[in-house]
């Protein structure tokens, strides 16, 4: 049985590369990590045989969900987000999502090994074979941290390239209720994304496993130049 996960909240990240976490908030990370009900060694052992795996990247606004929606839809994937799955953690009071409250509250970067742990946890709950892990990596510790827990390597990168000031607009005018909506937060986390998450993109072109997209048009246009993508590799998933 499958079970893998997705992607962060911008609002977790920041350009600082590590962070120390102290006492008894050190020892809840060491349990977290390590207590988490997974196979003994890291990775992923799969019973009908290697997933599929599909990283969805793209600054805030860009139109990742709407158009993992409609992959999800017409391919049968599994969607997951990281940062769904952190604040799903936060919400559900438990003392690992209470350590992961605290430390964005204090200014200091969830470590790349809980997200990735949280997205292998969804993955073996899973009877999917075929993810989208969406909004992640972030950065070039985690994508290092996802493909050493995880053992394995996406099959496939999605970009989705859309101007700044497109961003902007969308972002400020989808009304999500989120509070990190705003105009000076959206920037901020524009500029987050440039400086990590385009060395990712970077990685994975000169790899050949990057697609990217045009993110300007509407949701049908723009799933016009994903759904190929995904049809010829239906055989793989």
């Amino acid at each position: 049985m499958w079970r893998r996960a997705t992607s962060l909240s911008p609002l977790i990240y920041s350009f600082k590369s590590s962070f120390f976490i102290q006492g008894a908030q050190q020892k809840i990370l060491e349990r977290f990590t390590t207590g988490l009900p997974l196979q003994e060694k890291d990775g992923i052992s799969p019973k009908y045989g290697a997933p599929f795996l599909t990283f969805v990247l793209g600054g805030p606004g860009c139109g990742k969900g709407t158009q993992c929606a409609k992959i999800v839809e017409t391919f049968g994937f599994k969607h997951l987000s990281a940062g769904d799955l952190l604040r799903r953690e936060i919400e559900s009071d438990s003392e690992y999502g209470s350590m992961i409250l605290n430390t964005i509250k204090e200014g200091r970067i969830v470590p790349s090994e809980v997200t990735v742990k949280l997205i292998q946890r969804e993955m073996e709950s899973s009877d999917n074979q075929k993810f989208l892990i969406d909004g992640f990596p972030r950065c070039e510790e985690n994508r290092r941290a996802f493909e050493k827990i995880i053992g394995a390597e996406p099959d496939m990168v999605l970009f989705f390239d859309c101007p700044e000031d497109e961003m902007v607009k969308r972002v400020l005018n989808r009304n999500q209720g989120r509070i990190d909506d705003n105009i000076e937060t959206v920037k901020t986390r524009l500029k987050v994304f440039e400086a990590l998450n385009l060395p990712v993109i970077n990685y994975y072109a000169k790899k050949g496993k990057l697609h990217k997209i045009n993110a300007i048009g509407s949701v049908d246009e723009i799933f016009e130049q994903v759904q190929p993508l995904f049809a010829a590799h239906k055989n793989e998933a």
